[in-house]
């Protein structure tokens, strides 16, 4: 199976960061027995935060008519590309809108001034031709000067714009400004790929058909889920779960959070968590898709396609399932 390299993405933890540079990460296999302890390697996991960064981003109309982020000109795509940082990061954006009308860059869970809000209210917008540097900030979780808690920017979060079509963005989210931005805690385990699924309207990453993903068996893979448009879903993946907590992964034996293989989804939400592709049940053509059944058959499905070692997915046939392959990005 052809095993490819995705470079729509902005590795900003854990490595060196550049305006359109790629941080390239490669785990070994996890869920050791303590038989196996001694010559497994453990997975990597995400740094302490604390680094100021920069990355430059392009909104583009693309050939179809449609919108998309990118980290080059000319290099746009939908979804947008994966931007990760670690909780105590500071990441500024130099945006530029190459597009015939106002753009912005707006995001969710993370912290910005009011210069950074990418709405036209405050005209945080960016007309056409123009730029502007967006700063998000991240804090880690801890008390405060009150003795309550606060809770830390980790998780997984997205970014869209705000303004295109009409004062709240609603049509550049139906053209696909939208993305995905990962924020990781010191400690959190990595994958060794990630994908990304938009439910938005009635299609998966702006696609009538969902897109196929690829993975080998063993692989961590980390669904990053977002949900736009004026439905509700509900997500599912075959022969796969997850805990619903903020990773996605059980702490350990006496770790409450429910294990689950659906979870329902409306406009703007997002979550994300990690499997061990393939784990107890095998290779296969691993279907996801919206459990609304009418939603499913409208198209709302896609494949995640578990290959064995020697490259082949038993019992596949891409004759009866044709889709593209979209929003993926290996580490």
């Amino acid at each position: 199976m052809d095993r490819r390299t995705f470079n729509r993405r902005m590795l900003v933890g854990g490595g060196v960061a550049a305006a359109t540079g790629v941080t390239s990460m490669s785990l070994g296999a996890v869920q050791a027995t303590p038989a196996q302890a001694a010559v497994v390697d453990p997975p990597r996991t995400a740094p302490a935060g604390g680094a100021v960064r920069h990355l430059t981003m392009y909104a583009e109309k693309l050939p179809d008519g449609s919108l998309g982020y990118g980290l080059e000109k000319g290099k746009a795509s939908v979804p947008g590309p994966l931007i990760e940082i670690n909780e105590g990061d500071t990441l500024h954006i130099e945006f530029h809108n190459l597009t015939d009308g106002d753009a912005s860059l707006h995001v969710h869970g993370v912290d910005y001034d009011i210069a950074s809000d990418g709405t036209r209210m405050n005209r945080s917008h960016v007309e056409p031709g123009g730029s502007r540097t967006y700063t998000w900030r991240t804090h880690a979780p801890g008390r405060r000067k009150d003795g309550t808690w606060q809770a830390g920017s980790a998780g997984y979060w997205h970014y869209h714009d705000h303004v295109v079509g009409t004062d709240h963005g609603t049509g550049g989210i139906r053209k696909g400004l939208y993305g995905p931005l990962v924020v990781r805690r010191k400690g959190d385990v990595l994958p060794d790929r990630t994908i990304t699924i938009v439910f938005n309207d009635m299609t998966i990453n702006n696609a009538a058909a969902g897109p196929d993903f690829e993975a080998t068996v063993g692989d961590r893979v980390e669904v990053v889920m977002i949900t736009h448009g004026e439905y509700y879903h509900t997500f599912h993946i075959h022969g796969h779960r997850w805990a619903d907590n903020r990773t996605g992964l059980l702490t350990g034996p006496d770790d409450p959070s429910r294990v689950v293989d659906t979870k329902i989804c409306g406009p703007a939400d997002s979550f994300g968590f990690q499997i061990i592709a393939g784990e107890h049940v095998g290779a296969g053509a691993w279907m996801y898709h919206c459990h609304v059944q009418s939603h499913s058959d409208m198209g709302m499905a896609g494949l995640l396609l578990v290959a064995k070692a020697d490259g082949t997915v038993p019992g596949y046939d891409p004759s009866h399932h044709t889709a593209g392959t979209a929003g993926e990005h290996a580490h």
